[in-house]
């Protein structure tokens, strides 16, 4: 069973269940409530806020084979995929972790007991390395367990004057858990260069290391200093591509089962017989990454995570492109895909059919892409001067058209050509450092205001709830007294105000006693605690009781908008299909929003049908029943999961009526008809694959359609028609208006004609080109180019700059037969009017126009064209 990853894969996971821990399922590729992480990249990001001590789980050991991705921030492989034996943007880690459990010895033992006894890999062929300091993991490594002294390598951080050494001190990122490590590593053997870690030839693929044990110790801030966690703890990490390599006798993970079976099926469909050919390794590694992101709710777009997706994409199809491929093909891999994993991740068998789809649209846009940057590219080259394209033409045509920058330097060889690699690279470290900027996920995971308390939430049940202060906050930290008129942060032992979570906004109200009222404007989460944030008046102190009491309105209001949210990502489902997942919401007191994924405009028909599924559901006032279950047990019974969102193993579902099943911590209704009427407000596309509708119910969803009324109503009086002939009457008044616009367009284009006949008597002659320059005031901007065309048919070889000026606003055209544009362009001259009008341009050589915004400096703007085309034609 050990000579297939799925046989390695449940192997390693039954070892650790015979030894006390859970079997946790793989967490989703989108970190949960995580802003400092792009992507899911370790097998313990999920556990990270339990090593920290903000959250609690009921077992103290875990093992897990978690997916991860590299291939953007800090932790990106993505440029070293398919050229190295074993870097890849998807993997799948194994890992054991004890949560203030075993530490050290403990870890050790596992790791060499499954590594020697369950896998019987050879003892000689490991080796060990340790943190330079740690002298207790060096003597349990080679007093109890019997590693040879001499194969247990002492490492320490890395530093310019330690050249060659690895660095075996452990962290996330710049901030949160770390601590020391210990790594093992299998020799492959003599007959493969390389050195062990710490050595010069450390680079080389003799040794390769295949499992990271972390002895997670400490917490560090942003300062640099290293905070003691509460316990300590123990996170792992075995690459089980790695692993796989070993076991199954190959010495690349791309000749492992599952990459060789992708890697043929490629080349099937590429009709390619070369299988060592590495395109074929990107284009195996890239659809796993590609299609677990999909199926983890990321959209393919121009920022953030989509943005990274996309890439991935692209840089698969441009490799098929490098092997030939004539039609699409990488949506068809996903198939292949799903024989090797569905059976692991059966959420990549469920949502086969939506990546396929959205892989395949993904082709179709990059084809388009493709043909319009090779066309500016031609354009570009057509003009270029000298044999270097310039860095900033290469950006452009990657950054504004996704043109790859490598298919730019392909084709730049293919016409000997070079590219001004250090403007390029000068624009891509500027873009780099504004996505940085903007992006947050770098931001420090200690920053926030975190608190050792653990609120009970009593407000399913209850509106106002006595309470005990048991901490305050002002500026972020810690005091004991809030005095009157300071806002500040009220931390209570048990609350009935709902924390801000899963889309549903924070309650507002009071907290108060004889001495002090704190009013609440919002209700965050701070750590395992609810925080109250406000304004106090009076004084409040630590321990003091209060009576806490929500905004029982508002609170109904949002227990209506939530529980529509519930019924329309149900009618969604049934009207547009099961791919349509929740993306997101808002839940206010006024209206609600809800994204959610689906990859065509919404039809007003499917809306309506969609709205009145919600409304039906309303009608039949179906019973709210909230059930605590397994998670395990709720995903059977088929409850829906929100985006983003991290789960204990015990949740709370949520149903209403036979469609409606989530897993949800908010506050709801308690039967559907409490709603009273949902009315759809909007619907929009707001990125590649998402889509947002905004509505209102209850009292909020009457008042919508009292203000629809009075716009038909109003509409109807000044068409001077009842509201039962409304349509026909529009329908006449806009027949006419065509008809009338055309009717004034005819004669415009008429009266434009008259005149650009009388413009030929004006024409000048410019260093013996005829030339025509001119204002002509009012003239409708749409008339302009016909007059041009027109023009040059009349004069023969011209150059022509004609300006319009209409509402304040400048029209600039200019014209260049096709004989003189080798020493004057069209857009040349257009640029040289436009920047002393307040604008620019462009267009082709022969024909070029631009906009302006400053009239009064036309006639001035004009005086200047002599002078320019006389430079230019001498």
């Amino acid at each position: 069973m050990y000579n297939t990853t799925a046989g390695l894969r449940q192997a390693f996971l039954d070892f650790f269940a015979d030894k006390q821990h859970q079997i946790v399922a793989s967490s989703s590729l989108v970190p949960g409530n995580d802003p400092t992480l792009l992507f899911t990249n370790a097998g313990m990001v999920p556990f990270k806020d339990v090593f920290l001590g903000a959250e609690s789980r009921p077992y103290t050991r875990a093992t897990s084979s978690q997916r991860c991705v590299r291939a953007g921030g800090k932790h990106n492989d993505l440029e070293n995929v398919g050229y190295t034996a074993r870097h890849h943007t998807f993997f799948e880690m194994l890992g054991n972790f004890s949560f203030g459990d075993y530490f050290k010895q403990d870890a050790m033992s596992f790791a060499w007991e499954f590594l020697t006894k369950e896998l019987k890999l050879p003892e000689h062929k490991l080796l060990v390395t340790v943190y330079e300091s740690d002298g207790e993991a060096f003597d349990y490594w080679n007093k109890v367990i019997g590693v040879p002294a001499e194969k247990i390598i002492r490492i320490g951080d890395k530093s310019a004057d330690k050249k060659y050494e690895s660095d075996n001190f452990w962290s996330m990122g710049d901030t949160g858990p770390c601590g020391p490590c210990s790594e093992i590593f299998y020799d492959h053997g003599e007959h493969i260069w390389g050195g062990p870690p710490g050595s010069p030839e450390e680079d080389g693929d003799r040794f390769i290391e295949i499992w990271n044990l972390v002895f997670m110790q400490f917490n560090r801030t942003a300062d640099g200093v290293m905070h003691p966690l509460p316990k300590p703890s123990v996170d792992t990490g075995m690459g089980i591509e790695r692993i796989s390599a070993i076991m199954q006798g190959v010495h690349s993970n791309y000749e492992i089962d599952i990459f060789q079976n992708l890697i043929k099926a490629a080349a099937e469909l590429l009709n390619v017989t070369d299988l060592e050919n590495k395109s074929l390794r990107v284009i195996a590694d890239h659809i796993r990454s590609c299609s677990f992101l999909i199926v983890d709710g990321v959209m393919p777009s121009n920022e953030g995570r989509g943005y990274v997706l996309r890439r991935i994409i692209r840089r698969a199809i441009r490799h098929g492109n490098k092997l030939g491929a004539s039609d699409l093909f990488f949506h068809l891999l996903v198939k292949t895909l799903v024989k090797e994993m569905g059976a692991a991740f059966p959420e990549l068998t469920q949502k086969q059919a939506i990546v396929e789809k959205m892989l395949r649209i993904e082709e179709v846009q990059f084809a388009k892409t493709l043909e319009r940057g090779l066309a500016l590219l031609e354009s570009s080259l057509a003009e270029l001067k000298g044999t270097v394209i310039p860095g900033e033409l290469v950006f452009k045509l990657y950054d504004t058209y996704g043109f790859p920058a490598d298919l730019t330097a392909d084709i730049a060889r293919e016409k000997e050509l070079t590219i001004n690699e250090e403007a390029f690279d000068a624009e891509m470290a500027a873009q780099r450092k504004m996505s940085q900027a903007a992006s947050g996920f770098g931001a420090d995971y200690n920053d926030q205001v975190k608190s050792e308390h653990e609120s009970v939430f009593k407000g399913y049940d209850n509106l106002e709830y006595s309470a005990t202060v048991v901490e305050l906050f002002k500026n972020g930290e810690s005091v004991t007294e809030l005095s009157d008129g300071e806002e500040g942060i009220v931390i209570l032992d048990n609350t009935p105000f709902y924390a801000e979570s899963g889309g549903q906004s924070g309650d507002h109200g009071v907290l108060d006693n004889d001495v002090a009222q704190f009013t609440v404007t919002d209700t965050q989460k701070v750590g395992n605690a609810i925080g109250h944030y406000g304004k106090i008046i009076g004084s409040l102190t630590v321990n003091a009781r209060v009576n806490a009491q929500i905004d029982a309105a508002r609170r109904d209001a949002i227990k209506q908008n939530h529980s529509a949210t519930h019924l329309l990502h149900a009618a969604l489902r049934t009207v547009l299909g099961d791919h349509v997942g929740q993306k997101g919401s808002l839940v206010e007191a006024d209206k609600f929003r809800f994204d959610f994924s689906h990859y065509e405009g919404v039809t007003a028909a499917q809306l309506q049908q969609a709205e009145r599924l919600v409304n039906e559901q309303i009608q039949q006032n179906h019973d709210l029943t909230t059930d605590l279950m397994q998670i395990d047990a709720a995903k059977e019974k088929g409850a829906m999961a929100l985006f983003g969102e991290k789960y204990d193993d015990e949740v709370r579902v949520v149903s209403m009526g036979p469609s409606s099943i989530e897993l949800c911590g908010g506050t709801h209704v308690s039967r559907t008809g409490d709603i009273g009427l949902c009315k759809i407000i909007s619907e929009a596309g707001i990125a590649a694959g998402i889509r947002r509708i905004e509505a209102v119910t209850g009292m909020a969803a009457i008042e919508a359609l009292h203000q629809t009324d009075n716009t038909v109503n109003t509409v109807a009086s000044l068409l001077k028609a009842d509201t039962s002939s409304l349509v026909e009457k529009v329908e006449q008044t806009l027949s006419r208006n065509k008809t009338l616009e055309r009717e004034l367009r005819q004669l415009k284009e008429k009266m434009a004609s008259q005149q650009g006949s009388d413009l030929t008597k004006h024409v000048t002659e410019i260093a013996g080109v005829k030339c025509l320059i001119a204002n002509l005031e009012s003239v409708d901007p749409k008339s302009l180019r016909g007059m041009i065309d027109e023009l040059k048919n009349k004069l023969g070889s011209v150059v022509i700059m004609l300006a319009a000026v209409n509402d304040d606003k400048v029209s600039l055209i200019a014209g260049v037969t096709k004989d003189l544009i080798g020493k004057v362009k069209a857009g040349d001259l257009v640029n040289h009017v436009a920047s002393q009008v307040g604008g620019k341009g462009g267009g082709r050589p022969d024909m070029a126009q631009a906009g302006g915004t400053q009239p009064e400096n036309v006639d001035t703007a004009l005086a200047s064209v002599s002078a320019f085309l006389t430079e230019k034609l001498s």
